[in-house]
């Protein structure tokens, strides 16, 4: 399979997704939008988006099968899957608020090969093929060489919904407001990491993830130069729902301190 070809396909199928979604911006109605979960909200855009996806993968891959988040394609491949979130940070955009993002990655097997996430407010899009570096707008990217974790800037998400971690995750949280130069949170986890990618962010973490919210974001990350992880130290970030990012520099220390305050 050639990864940069599949990747560029794959780039203008993203940005046809997105292309949808900014012209439903400022357009819903409370009748286009669901409830799923406390907190958990899909609209007809996300829907629309998806749909949209799916069928031109199909196209580009049709022995793949899908990982969707609003279940359109139920398929599953048996080497190749792509794994799509039709629109990240959904909550953002019923509000009219950047950043949201359009996220497709393509496992072999257990492996993530490719990633697109095309963050539409400001037109951006970062992608990575495996072993061929990451790139944002055709420019190659890397992680940040900041090796001082107290002058660090960190970005995360909040849970909406499993609350089972929350005291623990407080801790922590105000544990690095005291000891980096700041935590931002976005609302979109995909962007999340293609920001940790390009340097803007020099470490992301998060508990109560999807596949579809960090797989695309991972590769652009990896090849970008930066480290990944659970919260354990190990590989189950994909499906194990909590990730620890950063560049390689700051990597152990941060991985430290969220071990002590999320696994104590």
């Amino acid at each position: 399979m050639d990864f940069k070809k599949i990747t560029e396909e794959v780039i203008t199928v993203a940005k046809s997704a997105g292309k949808i979604i900014k012209n439903n911006l400022g357009h819903l109605h409370h009748n286009d939008i669901e409830k799923k979960g406390l907190n958990d909200f899909v609209t007809k855009t996300d829907k629309a988006s998806e749909k949209h996806i799916v069928a031109e993968l199909s196209e580009l891959l049709p022995e793949a099968g899908f990982i969707t988040e609003e279940g359109t394609s139920m398929k599953k491949g048996e080497r190749y899957n792509w794994v799509i979130d039709p629109l990240d940070g959904t909550t953002n955009f019923i509000h009219g608020f950047f950043p949201f993002a359009v996220s497709i990655a393509l496992m072999d097997k257990n492996e993530v090969i490719a990633g697109v996430v095309y963050e539409i407010g400001f037109d951006e899009c970062f992608y990575a093929w495996k072993n061929g570096g990451a790139y944002l707008n055709d420019k190659r990217i890397m992680v940040s060489s900041q090796s001082n974790f107290s002058a660090s800037l960190l970005a995360t998400g909040f849970p909406y919904h499993e609350f089972e971690l929350l005291d623990k995750y407080i801790d922590l949280l105000k544990h690095l407001t005291k000891n980096t130069q700041g935590i931002r949170r976005l609302g979109s986890a995909a962007t999340d990491l293609a920001y940790v990618a390009c340097g803007r962010f020099d470490g992301f973490y998060e508990y109560d993830l999807k596949p579809y919210d960090v797989a695309a974001g991972c590769i652009i990350l990896t090849e970008a130069g930066g480290k990944v992880s659970d919260f354990s130290g190990g590989d189950k970030y994909i499906f194990g729902k909590e990730i620890v990012s950063s560049n390689n520099y700051i990597f152990d220390e941060f991985l430290k301190i969220v071990k002590n305050f999320m696994l104590d």
